[in-house]
């Protein structure tokens, strides 16, 4: 059994090596399509959704995966990658138990409340950088 702090070192190793990977690969496809519509993004988030499907049945299922293990490349490697692969993994979840309205209500809810939130992020930093 790992301890806790073997758990946590294995998700921070992960998030590095999966946010290093976002930052290099969003960069490089945005150099070579151009700024106007974000394909690096797009491309980082199918990546890791498929990534992360990948895992979870080829690896860790087929495989007796520690706990470290299951942590360094879910919610480490793949959460620093990108978030998209947890919510879609989340979503497919609620699909395959058939609870057809809970994904449509999870998938509705994240992308507006997820907009929203950032807009008024947004807004509030606005606020707060012409108040200084």
């Amino acid at each position: 059994m790992s301890r806790p702090s073997e758990l946590i070192l294995a998700v921070a190793a992960g998030s590095a090596a999966g946010g290093v990977a976002r930052y290099l690969l969003t960069e490089a496809v945005q150099l070579r399509t151009g700024a106007t519509f974000p394909f690096g993004t797009l491309l980082v988030n199918v990546l890791g959704c498929f990534a992360l499907g990948f895992i979870t049945q080829a690896v860790l299922q087929q495989h007796d995966a520690s706990p470290r293990l299951r942590a360094f490349l879910t919610v480490g490697l793949c959460g620093g990658f990108t978030t998209f692969s947890a919510f879609s993994l989340e979503t497919v979840r609620l699909l395959e138990e058939g609870d057809v309205a809970r994904a449509s209500g999870y998938i509705g809810a994240s992308v507006v409340l997820g907009v929203v939130a950032l807009w008024a992020g947004m807004a509030a930093g606005r606020m707060m950088r012409s108040a200084a």
